[in-house]
């Protein structure tokens, strides 16, 4: 059977969730110098703890492209946007050699780029798409623990997209203070998805 207009769930817009559980309320602008990229896994688009789609609503000019496999040419495009220099944000690597932020170019020719998937989609990613694995990686340092508590089996040490993205940006910019709305954005957003799954088991459907 076919849902009636009456069952559909009525989506905003921008930040493509439904009206009840949207995210847009935690929208903080920022401009950043460096350009940013978020290549999201298609598994993650619907996963409601995602938190990429929310750092693409803040970081002005930033890009959000999905998939798992990207054509050459159109990858290609997305990386050097606009002249600048793509460098992969990445955990240090054993054997595969890092940039620390303060050996980059200056901020305004950068282009950050996150993939916004599992550690293990992550590295498919990365064997799918020769182009990200020439890009020369960005490790962060000295990053405080992780407040992405709502999703399981997280480690302190593991960050969610919004958080790397964020200290990345801030890192390279030099300004820690310039990205702090979006951990502001993603203390609400936290707080929105821990509250959302008590509420369900308060009110169960049906009941």
């Amino acid at each position: 059977m076919t849902p009636g207009p009456s069952s559909r769930r009525a989506m905003c817009a921008a930040c493509l969730r439904a009206q009840p559980a949207c995210i847009c309320r935690w929208v903080r602008p920022v401009r950043a110098e460096a350009g940013l990229l978020i290549l999201q896994h298609p598994l993650e688009t619907a996963n409601a703890k995602n938190s990429a789609r929310l750092l693409h609503l803040c970081v002005a000019g930033s890009t959000l492209a999905i998939g798992e496999t990207f054509e050459p040419a159109a990858l290609d495009a997305l990386l050097h946007a606009g002249g600048r220099t793509p460098v992969l944000l990445y955990p240090e690597t054993p054997g595969v050699a890092t940039v620390r932020p303060d050996s980059l170019a200056p901020p305004g020719r950068l282009l950050i780029v996150v993939l916004d998937a599992t550690w293990r989609k992550s590295r498919k990613m990365l064997h799918l798409n020769p182009a990200l694995q020439r890009l020369p990686r960005l490790a962060l340092v000295s990053m405080p623990a992780s407040h992405y508590r709502i999703r399981k089996a997280h480690a302190p040490h593991q960050l969610s997209s919004l958080e790397a993205g964020a200290h990345a940006l801030g890192q390279v910019g030099g300004s820690a203070a310039g990205v702090a709305p979006l951990l502001d954005a993603f203390e609400g957003f936290v707080q929105q998805q821990a509250d959302y799954v008590p509420a369900r088991a308060a009110h169960p459907r049906g009941a």
